[in-house]
């Protein structure tokens, strides 16, 4: 159900989505635009492309977040992350970070917001099958420690 839990392991969920803004923000700081330009090799996506692949995610989450409380026995709508990466040139960094930080702000209030029943709330993935919204918040954490390892690598390497 939620492919990036192996990611999480025993860290809690709701403290890693939380947390990931600052640490974006103190990577951008640390790396700076230029460096946060450069992909770590041919084919594979810069700090700016994995922050804007957050920012679009984040977008994404906040919809099916809304609409699983919303819509009884929703179904996510997939979609495919390299389409969606084809535009990423158009944006910089801090921009990215910009709306995925608003973006996360206004899910973690929603989130924190919602009595324990909400989040056995079930929706179905078209191809993960029925999950909850548990599930997506979970996620959610999951995919954000899968970017930060690989920010972390990128910042390594001098």
């Amino acid at each position: 159900m939620n492919p990036y839990a192996s990611f999480l392991g025993t860290l809690d969920h709701r403290q890693v989505i939380a947390s990931t803004p600052l640490r974006l923000r103190e990577f951008l700081d640390s790396l700076g635009e230029s460096r946060a330009n450069q992909p770590p090799a041919p084919g594979k996506w810069s700090v700016r492309e994995i922050f804007c692949h957050l920012a679009d995610c984040e977008v994404v989450f906040a919809f099916r977040l809304r609409q699983t409380l919303a819509e009884p026995h929703h179904v996510i709508q997939p979609f495919d992350q390299d389409l969606w990466a084809r535009n990423y040139a158009a944006y910089d960094a801090p921009s990215a970070l910009a709306v995925f930080t608003a973006v996360r702000e206004f899910n973690v209030k929603l989130i924190g917001s919602l009595p324990p029943e909400a989040f056995a709330t079930p929706v179905t993935h078209p191809e993960r099958g029925t999950m909850t919204f548990q599930n997506i918040v979970e996620t959610m954490g999951g995919h954000d420690l899968n970017h930060i390892a690989q920010i972390e690598k990128i910042a390594a390497v001098r």
